[in-house]
């Protein structure tokens, strides 16, 4: 751990890279890790990272993520980053083969914009642009918006504690991400978070709106923030944002960050009328693993 502690300090002296933590014990089969001279000069990771349900269309794909990072000092060495690569690639088959076979599975990356070297490194292996991504943070010392829920609607935290609740609310998720829905495994991962929790809106039974929050190091975290069609433009996720900055302020936290596709410019314009602002851009690329 030392060693992995030197490695974490010298990629992130350098800023917004994007360093995945080990995590238990139970995932260090999925960690991979390069040595030389007794330092560690690089680590590879992989993650299954969403699994689309059985009885979507056919044309969805499962999703399998990789981290690559080296020392500084090498990474324009290709030959170092391609030996890790390999690696991470056959343990990525070998996760492949666990997930529904209805279903392709892509293989891919997401690393921040100014990371040029490790991005030319995955466009040469053959990867292709997927989507770009926006960081986005909010001074949780500056005002949170009072609002009101119409009464018509009910708001309440939810934990989620039974299989029966877990599924009804991964049905709903994928409901409004066919394509990347969430799975109950990264829905697990996501509830062993410092402070996780989640708030949903509902009438009468029907869940109309949710997200998730949590800490990650010193800041919140805010993450799969929804709301279904038919109650879209209502004011229910501006709602859910400013109790979720309020969870997240009450826990002595000084700053929240969420992800938004650089595409969306309503999720921006919404997560701006609270208080968002952008501070760094994710690059993400994919290639099919047949």
């Amino acid at each position: 751990m030392p060693l992995l502690g030197e490695l974490y300090q010298s990629v992130t002296a350098k800023e917004n890279a994007t360093f995945w933590w080990v995590g238990d014990e139970d995932n260090w089969r999925n960690v991979y890790c390069a040595f030389e001279d007794g330092k560690m000069v690089a680590k590879g990771q992989v993650g299954i990272i969403n699994v689309v349900p059985l009885g979507r269309s056919k044309e969805n794909n499962h999703s399998i993520y990789v981290n690559l990072k080296t020392i500084p000092e090498r990474e324009n060495d290709i030959t170092l980053l391609d030996n890790v690569y390999q690696y991470l690639f056959i343990r990525a088959k070998q996760l492949k083969e666990t997930l529904p076979e209805e279903y392709g599975t892509i293989l891919c990356v997401g690393n921040d914009s100014t990371e040029t070297a490790i991005n030319q490194f995955f466009i040469q292996k053959g990867y292709f642009h997927l989507n770009s991504l926006y960081r986005m943070n909010r001074d949780l010392n500056e005002p949170i918006p009072e609002l009101k829920l119409q009464e018509e609607f009910q708001f309440s935290y939810w934990k989620m504690e039974s299989s029966c609740e877990e599924r009804d609310y991964l049905d709903v998720e994928a409901e409004i991400w066919p394509d990347t829905p969430l799975g109950l495994n990264r829905l697990s991962e996501y509830k062993n978070n410092k402070l996780w929790t989640s708030m949903v809106i509902r009438q009468s039974d029907a869940i109309v709106g949710g997200l998730m929050a949590w800490q990650e190091a010193d800041h919140g975290v805010i993450e799969d923030v929804f709301v279904r069609e038919p109650w879209r433009k209502r004011g229910i996720a501006k709602y859910l944002l400013t109790q979720a900055l309020r969870y997240l302020k009450s826990h002595q936290l000084q700053n929240a960050k969420l992800m938004v596709l650089t595409t969306n410019k309503s999720a921006l314009s919404l997560y701006e009328s609270v208080g968002f602002y952008t501070d760094k851009e994710e690059i993400r690329y994919f290639t099919k693993l047949n």
